[in-house]
């Protein structure tokens, strides 16, 4: 079963798991705010660890600030 809804012009509607498309909205969302940090989205670091602890920081601050 998709997890997307289908377009509302669609003459036969389609089901889908509505919780599993919910679930997944929020962790496009996230990324979407991690995105916003520019540090992340270009990509600075070079090493592994130090992007991944990047991405910590501006996941608890995201959490934490629930923008």
């Amino acid at each position: 079963m998709p997890c997307i809804p289908p377009t509302k012009s669609r003459k036969q509607a389609l089901d889908y798991d509505k919780i599993l498309y919910r679930q997944r909205h929020k962790i496009e969302n996230m990324f979407a705010k991690l995105k916003d940090w520019r540090r992340i989205a270009t990509r600075y670091d070079r090493c592994a660890h130090t992007f991944f602890s990047a991405i910590c920081i501006a996941a608890t601050v995201a959490f934490y600030l629930k923008e």
